[in-house]
């Protein structure tokens, strides 16, 4: 799944593209929202919201749609062919007289009032790439399930919203927390925020992902991907194990010599 810096990105992209324009396509290419008619009507915004991308219109709907594993949203020059896959993979288009945006296998394609959009995100918890960003809240909504293994807290979106994968590997490496440690007992918990915050803010402009300053092929990441490889900063070999249980479980990669394991955290080591 996208990280949420990506989000944001694709969020920004569509928002140069559609804001401020009138739509002169507008196809929903899901049975639920097939007959919907939004042609004629006028982009004021794209917004991401955590994983969620929030398109708002000037007839006071707001389009969410949801890029999960497999989705994207391609921009072409209006006319022109359309580069990010095969036209049965796409389920939206929206389209005005200079730029067409092809959303392939998106997900999620809900429309409500922009009003009402509480009702698709506000489950999520802070947003670390958005305006209203809360540390603090953060904090306390990981610090509300103490017990909770830190791996699996950073992943949940209702806790803080932005952070997958590869983030999850990586912050927990630089804070030299092992990925099985409750919540409750990381130390520092406010500085692994804190560096969540500034890393997706780091990387929300940049063409790749880096979390170790490096854009060299196989230096980019510290632990994320690289099993069995040597450690970055120490040598020893990169661990990875599922985590959490089916059909939730994530792999998770950590060097055991950075990030000692604690008492009674009992990794499924492959």
């Amino acid at each position: 799944m996208p990280e949420g810096d990506t989000v944001w990105l694709t969020a920004r992209r569509l928002d140069t593209a559609l804001a401020g324009r009138t739509l002169t396509r507008a196809e929903l290419r899901v049975p639920q929202l097939a007959t919907t008619e939004l042609a004629g009507m006028a982009v004021t915004t794209v917004v991401s919201r955590g994983k969620h991308l929030l398109t708002r219109l000037d007839s006071g709907l707001t389009l969410r749609s949801h890029l999960r594993m497999d989705g994207s949203w391609r921009i072409v020059r209006t006319g022109r062919r359309w580069t990010g896959g095969p036209a049965y993979a796409a389920r939206a288009v929206l389209g005005n007289t200079e730029w067409e945006c092809v959303g392939y296998r998106v997900h999620d394609l809900t429309l409500v009032p922009t009003e009402r959009e509480g009702e698709l995100v506000g489950h999520l918890g802070p947003d670390l790439l958005g305006p209203d960003w809360d540390a603090p809240e953060a904090v306390r909504r990981l610090l509300a399930e103490p017990d909770r293994e830190i791996g699996q807290a950073l992943l949940d979106q209702r806790t803080l919203a932005g952070i997958g994968n590869m983030y999850k590997a990586e912050l927990l490496f630089l804070r030299g927390v092992h990925p099985w440690t409750p919540s409750g007992a990381v130390a520092d918990l406010p500085a692994l925020v804190d560096l969540a915050h500034r890393v997706l803010h780091q990387n929300k402009n940049a063409p790749e992902q880096s979390t170790t300053g490096s854009n060299r092929r196989g230096e980019n990441y510290w632990v994320y991907l690289r099993a069995g490889q040597p450690c970055l900063r120490c040598g020893t070999p990169v661990a990875g194990a599922d985590q959490g249980a089916a059909p939730y479980q994530r792999p998770a990669y950590w060097c055991p010599s950075c990030q000692p394991a604690v008492e009674n955290a009992e990794p499924r080591v492959s």
